[in-house]
Order: C-alpha cells, then structure tokens, then sequence
C-alpha cells in the first residue's frame, strides 16, 4: 500500500495551510506532499491539470482535499482515470454547490473574491463517484465561519459549508465532526479519520 500522501489546500489558503494535518499524518507512516495552487486566478480545470502533473511525478498516492482543494481532486481523478490513485478523502468539500458561495457572489467584491473559482463553487451539482478507490468524506457541524456573515445557513454546517452540500454518490463513508470548516485542519480527530480511511477505507467513528 502506498505512503504517499497528496495534500490540496482550499481557496485563501496557501498549501502551509495543510502542515499540521500533513504532521499528523507523517507520525503515522504517511509522506506527506502539500500541491499549492492560486485559487482565485484560475479555473478549476487548470488546477486539475496541473495536479494530474504533480501526481504523476510522485507515483500511486493518496488524495486528501480541503473545500475547493476536494473540488480540484475530485475534477482532476474524472479527467485522468488512469491515473494511479489510492484512498481519497474530503474535508468539507462542496460538492454539490456552495450556498454560502452563492451568497457571497452576490455581495460587493463578492465575486471579485471567489475568482476564477466561481464556476466550481456557484453551480449546484450531482457528482457521482465510479473508481474503484474508495472515497471518504468528512463534514463539520461546528457553525463558525465565513459563511455566516451573510446570515445563518440552513441545516448543519461548518461555518461555510453545509452537510449536504458535501454528500457524493458512490463515496464509500461519510462522517461529521463537531469542527469548523477551517479549524478541520487542525483537529487530531479529524486528523487520526483521515489516517484510518487512507490506511483501512474506513472511519474510526461515526461523529454524531
């Protein structure tokens, strides 16, 4: 089984953003390789891109996305399905839409704010899983975030995005943990469900 370990960061966030969780995962086996890229300046078809660039320069890995970083992971594995892959897990990735993105766009600099990102997080989606790794999806029911200075979001969220917005069909699990969509990356439960499903396709609990 591979050790190798791809690490995708979400929009405003530089890949430093992923150290803990990538140090946390190093002290269990894991090598660690944190993909950064400019949210805002590109579409998400070129991150993808280029990814499937620095995957293949690393060999069979594992994928683990946060936010738009799952977004990224998930576009570039549909395009490149040959492409060699382990376990993939996603942290509050939106993967049927961002309410809270929708709201933002909508806002002054709104827009202007989300980028070339936009298109990935406006458009409501039914995305659907059909490798053969299994997917895992961990969400957060902790409501602290940006999402909420435009007003509550409805149904149990991050802060920024909601359960259901993080749902793919055909993903092996998903769990929901009492964290924020930021605060994810630097919780050691969070961080000990990422290492179980890259290691066993499975979570070590259920959240909630």
């Amino acid at each position: 089984m591979t050790r190798e370990v791809v690490l995708a960061h979400g929009l405003w966030m530089p890949a430093l953003a992923m150290q803990m969780l990538g140090a946390r995962l190093a002290e269990r086996g894991f090598r660690c390789h944190a993909f950064g890229y400019a949210g805002r300046a590109k579409p998400l078809e070129a991150h993808a891109e280029r990814l499937a660039r620095f995957a293949r320069g690393l060999g069979p890995a594992h994928f683990v996305g946060h936010s738009l970083g799952g977004l990224v992971v998930l576009e570039m594995l549909d395009r490149h399905p040959r492409l060699a892959c382990g376990n993939v897990v996603l942290l509050g990735t939106p993967a049927r839409g961002c309410l809270g993105a929708q709201r933002l766009a909508k806002a002054p600099l709104g827009h202007w704010m989300l980028g070339q990102s936009a298109g990935a997080l406006l458009g409501a989606r039914a995305p659907a899983w059909s490798r053969p790794e299994p997917l895992g999806v961990i969400a957060g029911s902790l409501p602290l975030g940006l999402g909420l200075a435009l007003g509550p979001l409805p149904g149990a969220n991050d802060g920024v995005v909601r359960v259901e917005e993080s749902g793919v069909e055909g993903m092996r699990e998903r769990i929901v943990l009492p964290v924020s969509h930021s605060a994810m990356l630097l919780s050691a439960r969070v961080a000990a469900n990422v290492a179980s499903f890259l290691s066993h396709a499975k979570f070590l609990s259920h959240g909630r």
